[in-house]
């Protein structure tokens, strides 16, 4: 619980937060629509609660003590949480329900966002709003109803619902495969490998499925996400192991061709991460129920690895 003697007025805090942000009385005042006087004038009543220099004043600028770039990281973070907040009760507008995501940006752009048509249809009224997550966080600290999550089936104080398992297969555009004249899995190893950056290890492990030695299998361009890294590929960069469930457009499209039919597959699979505090609410149900049931639809019929039997790293051939 706040207690109100310790809040400054949003006035002192937003000219702080400025002036601190920009390292300049006149640029805050700029932003603020004030004089700069009048900027000043709050910071310093602000450090006069507080009994301490938040700026050393250095010529024309201002320089934040210690004290000072403390306060405004803290005090930024509380005022992201006010906008937020704002932001949300504005989106319900007093009509509807809004439900708020999580996801992880490739699994997100790629399979959920089309699907996401076929919920509205069922849940009209009901707004939803992404939010690009690539790590597991706490639901105490962050707006989220629900996330998507790639690991394993365990989240602190949240049950997890298996979605979809991952192959992940190597892939180039057909004009990178024709210039580079591959053939065999020996070839591949001695092409450009693109990285998926939280994965250092996953050509290494490929190439030793297939029994191909590989003594350069870490070296090559680094990609935070698939997307990224389908894109490299598709547009002649080099061979990418992505998620094959993930690029199904571009293969379609032949901007991208499976060089082999190898497929490594991890015990790691996606899940639906419902927070404790969230399970009997009817939206988060009902999307959950709804995202458990279009991953079922899109899994195969046959072939499909149990999503708690998968060994750590097999090869379908």
């Amino acid at each position: 619980m706040f207690r109100r003697e310790f809040l400054p007025p949003m006035g002192q805090l937003l000219a702080f937060e400025s002036a601190a942000r920009h390292a300049s009385i006149s640029r805050a005042a700029q932003e603020l629509h004030l004089t700069q006087s009048a900027i000043s004038r709050q910071i310093k009543l602000l450090e006069d609660q507080l009994g301490t220099a938040l700026f050393h004043r250095v010529r024309q600028r201002v320089v934040l003590t210690e004290a000072g770039r403390v306060y405004a990281a803290e005090l930024r973070s509380g005022l992201d949480g006010v906008s937020g907040a704002t932001q949300r009760v504005m989106t319900m507008g007093g009509m509807g329900e809004v439900l708020n995501l999580a996801v992880l940006p490739t699994f997100g752009t790629r399979w959920l966002i089309p699907r996401m048509k076929r919920f509205a249809a069922l849940h009209p009224g009901v707004t939803v709003n992404f939010a690009a997550r690539t790590e597991p966080f706490d639901f105490a600290r962050e707006p989220f109803d629900a996330a998507i999550h790639f690991g394993a089936d365990f989240w602190p104080g949240a049950s997890c619902d298996y979605l979809l398992g991952e192959s992940v297969v190597p892939v180039c555009s057909p004009e990178f495969k024709r210039r580079s004249g591959i053939h065999t899995r020996e070839d591949m190893a001695r092409q450009c490998l693109l990285h998926q950056s939280s994965r250092p290890m996953q050509w290494s492990e490929w190439f030793e499925q297939v029994k191909v030695s590989a003594a350069h299998a870490m070296r090559g361009p680094r990609f935070e996400h698939f997307a990224m890294l389908a894109q490299a590929a598709a547009n002649g960069l080099g061979i990418a192991l992505v998620p094959k469930f993930l690029v199904e457009e571009e293969l379609a499209s032949d901007r991208l061709v499976v060089l082999f039919r190898e497929a490594l597959l991890t015990q790691r699979a996606y899940y639906v991460v419902v927070p404790e505090v969230a399970a009997e609410n009817r939206l988060v149900r009902a999307f959950r129920d709804w995202l458990v049931a279009e991953a079922a639809a899109s899994r195969p019929s046959s072939g499909a690895l149990s999503k708690s039997r998968a060994p750590a790293a097999a090869v379908v051939r």
